[in-house]
């Protein structure tokens, strides 16, 4: 099994890619803490085996630190919550851009200093942050906040690669594109038309259908495996070609 002995943390793990790559952890053998601000959501864990579950607020520090320090050895970190925002920079209120860097970048900052002792002192860890292809990697039209917020993931996994990559902490980020997810559909039940939304989205996707959750947690398994233990600081594209 490829992570077998290992501790893997995951946030926002009750739905969507998290839970597709909780799973996939488990499988492998990665004993895992499934945790997601909505515990209703974790339910469907039970029952499963290397999977434990429990509830985690990330944009609450104070919470982040005192789980932490009570979940024992942590080998990989997979930072997996976000928010999309819509709109350009003339619809940005201040208050949407607080949530979305609180959430989609301060929170991975957060997580990160909360695991980083433990890993160094065991020498070793593997952190992997969600951010986007729609980012310092490509720009979408209505994404301002969005892509601004996932863009300073990039530079934050970059960052923390370059400081701990001579003490075997390795730091490397996923850019999904569209994937089609229970978040997914939130966003689209909320258009006018959610019948076209979807048409819209599939439209872009120059593989001509969305990515399901399950094909983008192997990327983000491998990164948590030895199997990548020569690639730290990267940005991996999962988008069905959209940045070709």
């Amino acid at each position: 099994m490829r992570l077998q002995g290992k501790h893997a943390l995951i946030t926002a793990a009750g739905q969507g890619i998290g839970r597709a790559t909780a799973l996939a952890m488990a499988a492998e053998g990665a004993q895992v803490w499934a945790t997601d601000v909505n515990a209703d959501l974790l339910k469907t864990f039970e029952g499963v085996q290397n999977i434990r579950t429990a509830r985690l607020d990330v944009l609450d520090k104070a919470a982040i630190q005192a789980f932490v320090a009570q979940a024992g050895r942590i080998d990989v970190l997979f930072n997996c919550a976000g928010f999309v925002h819509n709109g350009t920079i003339e619809q940005a209120t201040d208050a949407d851009w607080d949530f979305a860097f609180n959430l989609n970048a301060r929170a991975q900052f957060w997580m990160i200093q909360a695991v980083l002792p433990g890993m160094l002192a065991q020498g070793s860890g593997s952190i992997i942050n969600m951010a986007i292809m729609c980012s310092s990697v490509r720009c979408l039209p209505n994404r301002f906040i969005y892509g601004a917020s996932k863009a300073a993931v990039i530079g934050l996994t970059k960052s923390v690669a370059a400081d701990y990559v001579a003490r075997g902490i390795r730091c490397n980020a996923i850019c999904p594109g569209t994937v089609d997810t229970p978040s997914l559909q939130d966003r689209i039940n909320a258009q006018p038309d959610p019948v076209e939304a979807r048409k819209n989205f599939i439209a872009r996707q120059p593989m001509g259908r969305l990515a399901q959750a399950h094909e983008i947690a192997p990327i983000v398994l491998f990164l948590a495996s030895d199997e990548s233990q020569f690639a730290t600081g990267n940005a991996y594209m999962v988008d069905g070609g959209m940045t070709i």
